[in-house]
């Protein structure tokens, strides 16, 4: 979209009311694009046609495409809501959250032929297999075949066992007879099938009375190795059910969502609780959007839109903007009282931080990462109140002795992983001695400069986070140089301890401690520990360089010129020893005289 295009969206945007609407973005075909909702109309979708806004990039495609908007106005923003969702359902527009329907029956199969598989399925087949179910939840599903199918030794693979193969990985960790080994028969593998079977039917507590009845008889006829497979997996089951207490919850019916963020994707996590139990887990994956709050309000109307099983509460980690109106607008649908909550400690606060990890999980399998690193960035931008998580950090450290080489070093992680071909090194120039403010203010002002040349790869972005090895006054050594050069990236300090140990980050004000949050911790530590180490290495490096050329200089006839040339031709004192009185006269620039002096010197 061009300037003009834009600015005749924002004069029309400014005539808008500021009363509660509907407002629908069209592109030039007049297809709807977008239709989202506004308390005050002419605040709202100003914003989209700002210049300089920072949009996300899901936002700032469909601004680019806006041919025309339309509006209607409503008495109230409740009034608004029940209206978007309407228009929303009927048109489903591109950039509004689209869930995929995942809803339908599921099946657990077991397959006709000669080796049987135990399968999850989706549908009933006319293939002569054998069904179980239906169930609702695919999610119960799948992890009733997963743990059933190491409970009971059943292979995962679609291998044939009538020929030998080598086994994989779950055989070596104890979770697959490995029958593509013949390690057991196929009547030791159809007895392991019809028990699995057994304990999906009908539970686990009449296939443990069976198990210990085989266990006893084994042991009694001296097959101990036998008797040891049977109890170890009697406690396969104990523990499967130990862990299905873990998921329950006082309250009889109720929705439990948590979310991470990387960047401009979200992954929502959900438990659903019926009769006290977890009864089936989701997690869907969203683009374009950056702030939680934001994203739950767009997400509720969509994902209860088709429902007819409603929990009498639903459980956040923060709650949906316009909370209230959501909240009544859903209870209405349901026909009965639905709340909102953020525990704040006991069980549910456990459920929730399970939640949570959930979705750390999933995002992070998304973008190849560990669940790990996408908790400890999110928790980070909790703890910074930061917009977005900051998926690129920089950050800076001094080292001297006694204003002696003053170096610095910059070291970049991405996603949570230190990312070594954007580290840079900076020789502190515009002055002498040891002051790390200055010197802090000189290496920022350089790297801000090489990002508006645009001409390093690893300076032509901006992190989406700095951190300084210092307090509040190297703080207040770089905020100018933020605003000479128009940088609104944020930037903390890293405050140690005695032991020279992060103890917490400031942003100039006050101190803001990181130690109760372990993922937080634990990352901020490893980018200050790698930081000083990169910064270190270097000055250390450059200090022995500078050792080393200021002994070739006690050389009579050898100044800085000839010591460096000395180190660019041979690299090391020790070649330089090592080459006669002829080597060294070789060398353009050094003399007869001056050769011998070289040779003499190490050694007479």
């Amino acid at each position: 979209m061009d300037n003009e295009a834009l600015k005749k969206l924002k004069a029309e945007a400014n005539r808008l009311p500021l009363t509660p609407g509907v407002y629908i973005m069209r592109d030039k075909s007049d297809e709807i694009i977008y239709i989202g909702k506004a308390k005050a109309l002419k605040n709202r979708v100003t914003q989209y046609f700002g210049k300089g806004t920072a949009h996300t990039e899901k936002v700032r495609q469909m601004v680019s495409r806006v041919h025309r908007f339309e509006y209607i106005l409503c008495d109230s923003e409740f009034e608004a809501l029940i209206l978007e969702n309407s228009l929303i359902k009927q048109h489903k527009p591109k950039y509004n959250i689209l869930l995929k329907d995942d809803k339908g029956y599921h099946y657990i199969k077991i397959t006709k032929e000669r080796w049987p598989k135990l399968l999850f399925a989706m549908q009933i087949n006319n293939d002569k297999a054998e069904y179980i179910g239906p169930y609702y939840s695919s999610a119960v599903v799948k992890d009733t075949v997963d743990e059933v199918r190491k409970i009971f030794g059943l292979p995962s693979c679609n291998r044939s066992f009538d020929k030998y193969s080598k086994p994989c990985l779950n055989y070596h960790i104890g979770i697959c007879d490995a029958p593509c080994k013949a390690n057991i028969t196929r009547e030791e593998y159809m007895e392991n099938l019809n028990a699995a079977v057994k304990f999906i039917k009908n539970g686990g507590k009449e296939m443990k009375d069976i198990l210990y009845k085989k266990m006893n008889a084994a042991a009694e006829r001296l097959d101990f190795e036998y008797a040891a497979k049977l109890r170890d997996r009697i406690n396969a089951i104990n523990n499967l059910k130990d862990r299905q207490k873990v998921v329950m919850c006082n309250q009889k019916s109720q929705d439990v969502f948590a979310s991470v963020f990387l960047g401009e994707k979200a992954c929502i996590s959900l438990f659903v609780f019926r009769n006290s139990k977890l009864v089936d887990k989701k997690h869907f994956i969203i683009e374009g959007i950056t702030e939680k709050d934001q994203l739950y309000a767009e997400f509720l109307g969509v994902y209860y839109d088709d429902k007819n099983d409603f929990p009498s509460r639903i459980l956040f980690d923060t709650l949906p903007e316009g909370k209230e109106n959501l909240a009544r607008f859903l209870s209405e649908k349901a026909g009965k009282k639905i709340t909102f909550s953020v525990p704040q400690k006991g069980e549910n606060m456990s459920i929730l931080a399970m939640c949570k990890k959930n979705a750390a999980e999933a995002l992070a399998h998304e973008n190849e990462l560990t669940g790990k690193s996408v908790s400890a960035l999110n928790e980070l931008a909790r703890l910074l109140g930061l917009t977005s998580t900051p998926r690129i950090i920089e950050s800076y450290d001094i080292s001297n002795i006694a204003g002696d080489t003053n170096v610095a070093g910059m070291v970049v992680f991405h996603d949570g992983k230190p990312y070594k071909p954007h580290y840079r090194k900076f020789i502190i120039k515009s002055f002498a001695g040891q002051d790390d403010f200055r010197s802090l203010n000189e290496v920022l002002d350089r790297r801000f400069s090489e990002y508006e040349k645009g001409e390093d790869k690893g300076f032509s972005t901006l992190p989406d986070l700095i951190l300084l090895d210092g307090g509040k006054g190297q703080l207040s050594a770089v905020k100018p140089v933020f605003a000479a050069h128009n940088i609104t990236v944020p930037v903390f300090g890293m405050v140690k301890d005695g032991h020279h140990k992060t103890r917490a980050l400031t942003d100039g004000t006050g101190d803001i401690e990181i130690k109760a949050t372990r993922s937080a911790y634990t990352l901020v530590t490893n980018i200050q520990d790698e930081v000083h180490r990169f910064a270190i290495s270097f000055h250390k490096a450059k200090r022995s360089k500078n050792m080393v050329k200021s002994s070739l200089l006690d050389i009579p006839g050898v100044g800085k010129n000839t010591a460096a040339l000395l180190l660019k031709t041979f690299k090391t004192i020790k070649n330089i020893k090592a080459a006669g009185p002829d080597d060294l006269a070789a060398i353009k620039g050094i003399n007869k005289t001056t050769a011998e002096n070289i040779y003499n010197h190490y050694h007479k």
